[in-house]
């Protein structure tokens, strides 16, 4: 098998193991378990925790000690039995401190997939640029395959969803063992400062009231990423509690609903250098975020009869809203930050977005859906949608008004080239 065919095998499984469980653990939450919703936004917080403690952690390994491609099948391996614990565990408490250890080996293996993609690319004498986005996109079609495989096998509320993400992992594990060395770099100097070995010294970006501004709006859109992945699938399933709607396509079918959210995603990725050419980066930073306004708006509105529309263009605007901001964002950091600290500016970019976005997005959300949004077990999710709308439209309006980056087409050719 061919070096490319390899890497694609990689990021099929790598994503696959995510979209096993991450859309549809609501349904077992709420639907099998019937355990609360604060609790169940600490069980995302994890994903936030894990991105914020571990890439640092595992980046050090990889770069002194052990080859990239053997701790990449360590991880996968150590997090699918941990996953495969999960369907025993009886108590809330427990699954947070499970989960969390089941996060703490696959976050960083995100960032270590693609390291590992770079560097076996750039040894066989393959142009990154050109040959990894079609290999990255196979990990978008690895998640919808398994959302699918989970809804289709009657498995989106049942434990055997972490069964089916464990078994793709220790697969994974394994299957990482045969690739190509990839030994450790020894890039960072021995006279580095732990700072500096962390990664930590992006930080000082924080003193540059653009960059501190981004960094911000960074952190309030990935909360907003993660209250699709939350309650999407929950949502859709619990139309069946309305007798008109119980038998419908929405129901039966909720997690392939959610997962024209991915396909749409792998589509958007190609309108990007359009947009960007066209409007610039700031602006497409907004109007991904204006695309979030959309996203909840729609969804609060929705219904599986005259409503499924909605539905499925809330699905659809989910791309632009994920691809232009994410996408966007890595080129503001590229074009905007010194070369000597560009590595750990984007990594800090991550730990925003996906660090602490994810873990105040997680746990804020529970709270005030216990809080404020479910009487008596019931969940009023059209005004939980009107109010996620809300809190998107207020970080549109004030990104709008407060971050200033002008439009220099020049600067976006260079780096396309």
């Amino acid at each position: 098998m061919g070096i490319k065919y390899r890497l694609t095998l990689m990021s099929f499984l790598q994503f696959f193991v995510w979209g096993a469980w991450l859309i549809t653990v609501g349904n077992y939450w709420f639907g099998t378990k019937q355990w609360s919703g604060a609790e169940f936004g600490a069980i995302f917080s994890t994903l936030g925790f894990a991105s914020i403690i571990m890439p640092a952690f595992t980046g050090i390994i990889a770069d002194k000690f052990i080859n990239a491609e053997k701790l990449y099948g360590i991880l996968h391996i150590i997090g699918g039995i941990i996953l495969a614990y999960i369907p025993m565990v009886t108590n809330p408490a427990t699954f947070f401190w499970v989960i969390f250890g089941a996060m703490l080996c696959y976050m960083p293996t995100i960032s270590l997939s693609n390291s590992i993609a770079y560097n076996i690319l750039k040894n066989n004498k393959f142009d990154v640029i050109k040959v990894f986005p079609p290999i990255r996109v196979w990990g978008t079609i690895g998640f919808i395959v398994a959302m699918w495989i989970t809804n289709l096998s009657g498995n989106k509320s049942s434990g055997n969803m972490f069964y089916i993400a464990s078994l793709a992992a220790i697969i994974l594990g394994i299957y990482s063992f045969t690739l190509p060395k990839c030994p450790p770099q020894k890039l960072i100097s021995e006279n580095a400062s732990l700072v500096q070995k962390l990664g930590l010294d992006a930080f000082k970006l924080f003193g540059t009231y653009k960059m501190a501004l981004f960094f911000i709006f960074s952190m309030f859109l990935g909360g907003a990423l993660q209250l699709t992945n939350m309650y999407g699938d929950v949502y859709l399933s619990e139309f069946a509690k309305i007798p008109e709607y119980a038998n419908s396509f929405v129901v039966k079918y909720s997690t392939i609903i959610m997962s024209i959210s991915q396909v749409s995603e792998t589509l958007f990725i190609l309108a990007i250098p359009f947009f960007l050419r066209r409007f610039g980066i700031k602006q497409v930073m907004l109007i991904s975020m204006l695309a979030w306004v959309l996203r909840f708006g729609l969804f609060a509105f929705g219904n599986p009869s005259d409503g499924l529309w909605m539905i499925i263009m809330s699905c659809i605007v989910y791309g632009m809203a994920f691809d232009f901001f994410n996408i966007s964002g890595s080129l503001f950091i590229e074009t905007t930050t010194d070369s000597r600290i560009r590595s750990s500016a984007q990594g800090l970019f991550m730990m925003m977005s996906n660090g602490f976005g994810a873990f105040f997005g997680g746990t804020i959300s529970g709270l005030v859906i216990d809080n404020f949004f479910t009487i008596n077990g019931v969940r009023d999710w059209h005004n939980i949608w009107l109010s996620f709308a809300g809190y998107a439209l207020v970080i549109a309006i004030l990104f709008a008004i407060f971050f200033k980056h002008k439009h220099i087409p020049e600067v976006l050719e260079h780096i396309s080239h």
